[in-house]
């Protein structure tokens, strides 16, 4: 039979998952891939060796990572860890300053910025407002809040005495509803306000009034702060049409509190101005315990149990509309803030096995929810934070398991691909600022900072350049006892141990790159025999395979007998110790053996050597017999 042959000209359909290995009828199928490790997808379809991480710093422990831009030219990573907040600019730290979180707190962290300002909450921490003077001060303080809002948790029918209407006055309710939390809380007796000095009993309390009382008598005309350690704090927040938007509360979850327009903390009510508060609760047949809100072409608030749009030009007390959208639901147990793509909102799936695309259609003014990993959700394991990066167009999510899957999303081209990205540790934060991708990742029983680095191709990786060539390198603490990859004078040059916080080469250099080596992986789906050759299933012979390639300088192809590494260049003696010369073109292999297992790849690319790899295409040529 005459062999035939099949161009793969991209990748763009992603890592496909396991169980749609018999699907060679899905779109996704011409181009996607069975495995795709530590590898990112092009917008364009091809396919390369990611950077190496760049060790920037020991961190004191857990921690999460926040961009902050107060302008073009001067952005900050926050880096938050148990009781402190860091600032690092160009991999320095310029300030350092406490906080009143914990490491148990971090999890549920959430923020928003505006101008020089981050407001931090958390339900069980008072806000914080972290402010910026100038790049090295920086002050972390509780919110002022102008006005409160104020709910009503106790029994409409409870009421409250006052013993007097100014100073210290002794509270009385005829049902218990203090306890010692309440201290520092405000209470709203007939419209006026009071703030509780201590608490004898649950059904007694001294309080100090802040506004003259008017009624002396028992009364139902009584509320206490939404927002108190009574009570908990906000869950999450954001700004909307200037606006400051608070989503849930610890006891009060379902519920949303906008703030009045131009003054960010004062919640009063007023009397239903256009430019006063706004406040209701979401309701319908299922959980709505607000997990995030985000301020996109619509006010979009995202539950427990769904998500729903606030609309409203401008939005005002009489305005404003709620509506339930789509019935996907966010994660419980951890804040993952949602992130804007191209005017779409990409959110985690409460499952814990998909990210979701909310985005709004103009011709039905309705949002729908598009699964993001329907093909590939085995790479979607409990998402636990994600930003992306709008310069590469990749989405970074890590997962529970300390992997962290990629997405290539680049809607207008249809491409939506995953890649899972592994390491000698586990992730467990990332954040995104001006193109450079950040990662919290614990290794060897600490947590470090490091961020991809184009120029490398190792983790957890410092560099180092001499006048004068030399063995010795110093600096690698961070290393200490452990095994790691070298590349010297643009070369690799083997593995060594990184003792006394240093290594010692064979041969002298003058520039050296160090850290911990990883492996990228490259196999297809295995041939679709239905489709391409009219039979299903036959002895398949692979005649040869091309790669063509853009500035790699090192490739290790498998094609049955192990991986080897392919000698697209002449390796001539003068250059032995020279860098190796980056390779553009086809590469063409031939192979031998017939292939009886329809379900294993022709070919795989699996290579540890920490020099720079981009695959474009792949042109397979098969014979087959019956």
């Amino acid at each position: 039979m005459q062999p035939s042959r099949e161009i793969k000209t991209s990748f763009t359909g992603g890592e496909v998952a396991p169980e749609l290995l018999g699907r060679p009828d899905l779109r996704a199928w011409a181009n996607g891939a069975s495995r795709l490790r530590n590898v990112f997808i092009q917008p364009t379809g091809g396919v390369t060796r990611r950077p190496g991480l760049r060790h920037i710093a020991t961190l004191p422990g857990a921690a999460r990572l926040v961009p902050f831009e107060f302008n073009t030219e001067q952005t900050y990573l926050l880096v938050i860890t148990a009781g402190q907040l860091q600032v690092f600019v160009d991999d320095a730290v310029l300030a350092t300053v406490a906080g009143p979180w914990t490491v148990d707190m971090l999890p549920q962290l959430a923020w928003t910025q505006s101008a020089d300002t981050l407001l931090l909450c958390h339900p069980e921490m008072v806000p914080q407002r972290v402010t910026r003077s100038s790049s090295t001060a920086w002050t972390v303080a509780d919110w002022s809040f102008t006005t409160l809002p104020f709910h009503r948790f106790a029994d409409a029918s409870a009421t409250m005495t006052a013993s007097g209407n100014s100073g210290s006055v002794t509270l009385t309710t005829s049902v218990d509803v203090f306890t010692p939390a309440h201290v520092g809380t405000q209470v709203r007796l007939g419209g006026k306000r009071l703030v509780i000095t201590s608490a004898a009993t649950g059904s007694s309390a001294t309080a100090t009034v802040l506004d003259g009382l008017s009624i002396l008598g028992p009364t139902q005309d009584w509320q206490e702060a939404a927002f108190s350690t009574a009570h908990g704090w906000p869950v999450s927040l954001c700004f909307h049409q200037n606006r400051l938007v608070v989503g849930g509360a610890r006891d009060l979850p379902n519920r949303l509190w906008m703030s009045q327009v131009g003054d960010l903390f004062n919640f009063d009510l007023g009397t239903g101005l256009d430019n006063q508060g706004i406040e209701f609760g979401l309701m319908s047949d299922q959980v709505n315990a607000i997990r995030g809100v985000f301020s996109g072409y619509n006010l979009q608030v995202f539950t427990g149990g769904g998500e729903w749009m606030v609309s409203g030009s401008p939005l005002t007390p009489s305005t404003v509309q709620l509506t339930l959208q789509t019935r996907i639901g966010s994660p419980l147990t951890r804040m993952l803030r949602p992130v804007d793509v191209d005017g779409s909102t990409l959110f985690a799936a409460r499952t814990g096995r998909s990210i979701y695309e909310f985005a709004y259609t103009s011709l039905q003014q309705i949002y729908q929810a598009n699964d993001l990993a329907l093909v590939s959700h085995h790479l979607v394991n409990s998402p636990q934070d994600m930003d992306y990066d709008q310069v590469n167009r990749l989405l970074h999510v890590v997962m529970a398991d300390g992997a962290m899957g990629t997405l290539t999303l680049y809607r207008a081209e249809q491409v939506t691909a995953w890649t899972r990205q592994e390491t000698a540790g586990l992730v467990t934060a990332v954040a995104e600022l001006e193109g450079t991708v950040w990662l919290a990742v614990q290794r060897f029983g600490s947590t470090r900072l490091e961020r991809f680095d184009a120029a490398l191709a190792l983790d957890a990786a410092l560099t180092g350049s001499a006048d004068t060539p030399k063995r010795d390198w110093s600096g690698l603490a961070h290393l200490e006892g452990q095994v790691v990859g070298v590349v010297a004078d643009g070369a690799p040059a083997g593995d060594f141990l990184v003792s006394g916080g240093g290594i010692l080469l064979d041969e002298a250099a003058s520039s050296v790159q160090v850290g911990l080596g990883y492996t990228h992986e490259v196999v297809p789906l295995p041939p679709d025999l239905v489709t391409a050759l009219g039979v299903s299933a036959a002895p398949l012979r692979l005649v040869s395979v091309t790669f063509r390639l853009l500035d790699t300088v090192s490739l290790a192809v498998d094609l049955g007998r192990g991986a080897q590494p392919v000698p697209f260049r002449r390796l001539d003696t003068a250059l032995l110790d020279a860098a190796p010369p980056s390779f553009s073109g086809d590469v063409r292999l031939r192979a031998l053996g017939w292939n009886r297992d329809a379900s294993k790849p022709l070919w795989r690319i699996v290579d540890t050597t920490p020099l720079p790899m981009t695959l474009l295409s792949v042109t397979t040529e098969t014979r087959i017999t019956n």
